[in-house]
């Protein structure tokens, strides 16, 4: 793949944000619009929170911010503390979000679930369409389903999502890390979601984390790019950071890992030379874009690419 940097669009400072984490694109005629979560405080602790800025189709102006445009979660629901990542899409004349909801627990730091939200007014805000996830822990699956990216593809509904494998403590007296995988749900509705059951992706290093899967349709092939890292000594450790990663497809199914296809690695310095995260696909005018976060897990805030030889 070749393609064309055009650098960090966002910075949250400039705009009274602290983060923007995982950028989502949702494209309107005449704006791109970007959903994005910031956090604040809570305590000693951090809230997630979903905010949208909209950008000429160009992306050299910032036409529009705006802040918190979903409520904080319910008190023991499972987004009790925060929304991260936020994936919309438009489907059946609708404009729906898959949220990711975070909850705090004692033994380890959080569990999570994916839910359902429907805009009434055109994506300016979102209401939930229940206080429950649509997808969340099972036997096989048992904590940490997050990060749902959702599109409809031939009458039927495909989610990518992360699920935890495994809790380990690296070193004693540390806190439990955790090891999540990419996994796949098809649904009817947007509701009701049968998984697969299996993990989609392999490993590249022992204990690897993937996230944040984001799949596009694009040259007779389904191209699907993700983050991955190592599962402890990520937080400051650059070398053992967020990378992406890629797979391709032919049927929505079974992909296969290239990650030597990407040709996206980090820069020599600057906002994205610790970490590349969050990426999020999306098609416009039948070119492929792609957005992703850089140093700080977000903080640093996102940057945008476009693909323009793919062989």
């Amino acid at each position: 793949m070749k393609w064309r940097r055009y650098g960090k669009i966002f910075t949250p400072e400039e705009y009274g944000f602290s983060y923007a984490k995982s950028p989502q694109a949702l494209e309107f005629r005449h704006f791109i619009r970007v959903y994005f979560s910031d956090c604040k405080k809570d305590g000693d602790k951090l809230i997630s929170y979903v905010c949208f800025a909209d950008f000429s189709k160009d992306f050299k102006e910032v036409m529009r911010v705006e802040r918190q445009i979903i409520p904080d979660g319910k008190l023991g629901c499972f987004d009790e503390h925060g929304i991260f990542p936020f994936s919309p899409l438009k489907a059946d004349g609708k404009i729906l979000a898959y949220t990711s909801g975070w909850s705090r627990r004692v033994s380890v730091s959080v569990d999570t679930g994916i839910g359902l939200a429907q805009s009434l007014d055109n994506g300016e805000t979102f209401q939930r369409v229940g206080d429950g996830p649509v997808l969340t822990s099972s036997l096989r699956e048992p904590f940490l389903v997050i990060d749902g990216f959702v599109r409809k593809f031939n009458g039927l509904f495909h989610m990518w999502y992360i699920y935890g494998e495994d809790w380990k403590v690296y070193k004693p007296g540390a806190d439990p890390d955790r090891i999540y995988k990419i996994g796949h749900a098809v649904s009817e509705d947007g509701i009701e979601w049968r998984r697969d059951g299996k993990r989609l992706i392999e490993d590249c290093i022992e204990d690897e984390s993937q996230a944040l899967p984001t799949v596009a349709y694009y040259n007779g092939m389904y191209h699907m790019f993700f983050c991955w890292r190592y599962s402890y000594d990520f937080r400051t450790n650059s070398r053992r950071s967020y990378r992406l990663g890629y797979a391709k497809s032919k049927d929505l199914y079974s992909w296969k890992r290239c990650d030597e296809c990407l040709n996206f690695g980090c820069s020599e310095s600057g906002w994205d030379s610790e970490m590349l995260c969050y990426p999020n696909v999306f098609i416009m005018d039948n070119e492929l874009f792609l957005l992703y976060n850089g140093n700080g897990f977000g903080k640093s805030g996102f940057g945008l690419a476009k693909l323009e030889e793919l062989e």
